[in-house]
């Protein structure tokens, strides 16, 4: 399989962090955007030393800005973003080393996801931050993929941490229709029919769950995806 050039991974990381409606994750990113947005108010603005595990696209490093001083990742795949080939069950850092760890969409591949927690949480400095996405209720992405995770299970991960906040990335609205819409795209042949469903009927789904939650209560229960941003 051919490597990705640096262009592509560009598109990719663009396309993640702001989708197009008829993305069928558009519901689910978006929410992990905002959520990504607002935690960075609570970390110090300049001079961070920021280490990505599984940062082959790095989505959210044009969000740091200027606050980076070095941004690192690591991942088992290199590609032209990546600075070392890494399991995240052994960083190859020494203690403390890193202000901020981003992980996101990766946990659920790890084998044992808990010595990553535990590797992550040893290289972050005291007072350090890390933020994890990871999935709850959904397909699985593929032969790799061991875990899913739900807030109480994303809590005694990270146990060790100070400070830990776990957030849906949406509600239940959201969770279902992403579902619906992710299963169209991916299962529906032949694949020209795919694509008028991608540029028609999930679009219309994603704004009608977006205009639910806005004027409905909301409820996790059916959550997608769970952000999480925890404390050393």
């Amino acid at each position: 399989m051919p490597q990705p050039t640096l262009e592509e991974l560009i598109l990719e990381s663009q396309s993640r962090l702001n989708p197009a409606m008829t993305d069928p994750n558009w519901l689910i990113l978006r929410s992990r955007r905002k959520i990504f947005r607002e935690g960075l108010k609570k970390l110090p603005q300049s001079a961070l030393i920021v280490l990505d595990v599984g940062g082959r696209i790095q989505p959210y490093r044009s969000l740091l800005q200027e606050s980076i001083a070095r941004y690192v990742a690591i991942d088992l795949i290199v590609t032209p973003l990546v600075d070392a080939a890494a399991a995240g069950e052994a960083l190859p850092f020494r203690d403390e080393q890193s202000d901020f760890v981003i992980c996101t969409q990766v946990l659920e591949y790890f084998p044992d996801p808990r010595q990553a927690v535990a590797e992550i949480r040893r290289v972050i400095r005291k007072g350090g931050t890390v933020f994890v996405s990871a999935p709850a209720i959904f397909m699985r992405d593929s032969n790799y993929d061991c875990w899913r995770f739900l807030p109480a299970g994303l809590r005694h991960l990270f146990k060790d941490f100070e400070h830990v906040e776990v957030i849906a990335e949406g509600g239940s609205v959201s969770g279902l229709c992403r579902t619906i819409n992710v299963f169209l795209v991916s299962m529906t042949r032949p694949q020209v029919i795919a694509r008028m469903l991608q540029w028609t009927f999930v679009p219309a789904l994603n704004l009608a769950a977006y205009l639910i939650e806005k004027v409905c209560r909301k409820n996790d229960l059916f959550t997608a995806n769970f952000s999480v941003w925890a404390r050393k």
